[in-house]
């Protein structure tokens, strides 16, 4: 009986060993142990959970794409066998892994870098020529309200009744009459002038059109062919005639002129500059014999930039603004200047005359006068919507007749220009949105229209005028601006066809009022409203 009951609790102490696990010494209380069915229960619900799957798109595959899936999946397995390369990551884990390295491998064959290095803006280029001023912004006194100065509101209401023209700044005083020193302002005052500044050497010739149009395509511009030459708006610009190396002229709002020889070392970048007058360069050119810069402008005066005498000699000075101005001789002694109050003066440069003769052919401002060029007793007169032609020999000091007239302008003209070796065409601008093209074979009755070309001349305040002009070395082709995006310049022949459209996206960013072409070499040079030229060229400016 005692040994039934010794074997009785002997086996209930060992169920409650296998029910209870050991006390373990960092627990509270005992821990029951999940039993094997249990146990071996949760092991079947994991296997029946679905690990989650990348989906793939799979297409009908040949013989060779199933022969290199059983390679793929050899090295696969050839992986999986590699001691550690699975522990501790799941299937899941792995195709992730593979997934991440084919996307990359993606990637990489895309050359991303290299895009994203071809899409980085470049940077602008250093600003060439003169350099910009700085200057200090004015400290305006702190404003405070009438409580805070402890005065009282004002008893009568005062009106400001100073005009708005009042209030603008003063213009710069005029120049004194009589010489002018040739002192650069951007030279220290111990600098001579460059011996170098005017070559003498000069050549010209023509081309065919089919020629004349491949040298076109082949002008092209670079860092070094845009260059600051004057401080603010450019009004005028000229090429001179050397064919040996490149010299231009340019007048800007203000009345400075720059002169800029890319290959010089003197000035800021070949440049240097000075203040001849008082406002406007309105028009430039340069003459022959002997070689010396005339420029006119709104002030009244008349200019020639003497190399020999270091002066701006005064050629002539006007009560009212000078416009517009040619040469009546081959040797460029004589000039006929065109006033704003509608007066033509012919001067002579080799006598003490103030001017030879003067006429009055307008009451109107005279916008452009031009000589013909072969017969230079002929010239050309823009009179606001009127363009008439007038013989130099039959003039009267009031009451003039005109022996051509050239109609059809609705609005004002901006310019008019005979053709350069013939003078057979006349070339005119006018504020109608037209460029016209008339036929001067004949000079006297009305000269018939031969072509119109319509193209956008509204430039607005804060620009300078466009005006088609010809190109001395070809008869029949001329240039003008465009206020058009992309920014261009654009070549016509007398027929109307276009040549040649510049265009450049990095250096011809702005609108080019003012053109020209160079009388000898291949190269087309453009003016804008920040006072820099923009060259055109078949060779390259270092």
């Amino acid at each position: 009986m005692d040994e039934n009951k010794i074997d009785l609790s002997l086996k209930t102490m060992q169920l409650l060993q296998e029910r209870t696990p050991p006390q373990d010494p960092g627990m509270d209380g005992p821990v029951r142990r999940t039993s094997r069915r249990i146990r071996e229960k949760q092991n079947q619900e994991k296997n029946q959970i679905l690990s989650p799957k990348c989906l793939t798109f799979t297409s009908e595959k040949n013989d060779s794409e199933e022969e290199e899936d059983i390679e793929e999946a050899e090295v696969k397995d050839d992986k999986d066998s590699l001691p550690g390369y699975r522990e501790g990551l799941s299937e899941y884990e792995l195709e992730r892994l593979e997934n991440i390295r084919q996307n990359q491998a993606f990637l990489n064959t895309l050359n991303l870098p290299q895009i994203s290095e071809a899409l980085r803006p470049k940077p602008k280029p250093t600003p060439k020529g003169l350099k910009r001023e700085k200057t200090e912004s004015e400290m305006l006194p702190v404003r405070k309200s009438l409580r805070l100065q402890n005065k009282g509101p004002p008893t009568t209401l005062t009106l400001d009744t100073t005009s708005y023209a009042a209030r603008e700044p003063e213009e710069k005083p005029k120049k004194a009459p009589g010489p002018i020193p040739l002192d650069p302002i951007n030279l220290d005052e111990h600098v001579r002038l460059p011996e170098d500044l005017v070559p003498l050497k000069q050549e010209a010739g023509t081309s065919d059109l089919i020629s004349y149009q491949q040298m076109l395509q082949k002008l092209s511009i670079n860092d070094s062919c845009v260059v600051k030459v004057v401080k603010d708006r450019i009004c005028s610009a000229a090429f001179h005639p050397t064919s040996s190396n490149l010299l231009m002229a340019a007048g800007d709002k203000s009345g400075h002129l720059g002169l800029w020889k890319p290959d010089a070392s003197w000035g800021d970048g070949g440049v240097i500059y000075f203040e001849p007058h008082s406002r406007a360069i309105i028009s430039m050119a340069f003459s022959s014999h002997p070689c010396n810069l005339i420029t006119v402008s709104y002030d009244g005066s008349a200019r020639s930039m003497d190399l020999e005498k270091a002066v701006f000699d005064e050629v002539y000075r006007s009560s009212s603004g000078l416009k517009s101005f040619d040469f009546l001789s081959a040797d460029c002694s004589s000039l006929l200047l065109g006033e704003w109050n509608g007066d033509v003066a012919v001067v002579d440069r080799r006598t003490e005359k103030i001017y030879e003769s003067l006429y009055t052919m307008a009451a109107n401002p005279l916008r452009c006068v031009h000589v013909h060029p072969v017969q230079q007793h002929y010239f050309v007169v823009a009179e606001s919507r009127f363009v008439n032609i007038y013989d130099l020999r039959h003039l009267k000091r009031r009451n003039n007749l005109a022996v051509g007239e050239l109609n059809g302008h609705s609005r004002s003209v901006s310019s008019a220009f005979f053709s350069p070796l013939t003078g057979n065409r006349v070339l005119t601008t006018c504020m109608d949105n037209t460029i016209r093209v008339f036929d001067t074979s004949l000079m006297e009755g009305r000269s018939p229209v031969l072509k119109s070309i319509t193209h956008n001349m509204q430039t607005g305040r804060w620009l300078s005028k466009l005006s088609a002009v010809w190109d001395p070395k070809q008869q029949d082709c001329f240039v003008i601006g465009s206020v058009d995006r992309p920014r261009r310049i654009q070549v016509y022949h007398e027929s109307g066809r276009r040549l040649h459209t510049f265009r450049n996206m990095d250096h011809l960013t702005t609108v080019c009022s003012i053109t020209a072409f160079h009388p000898s070499r291949n190269t087309l040079l453009g003016g804008n409203s920040s006072g820099r030229l923009h060259i055109f060229t078949d060779s390259f400016i270092n």
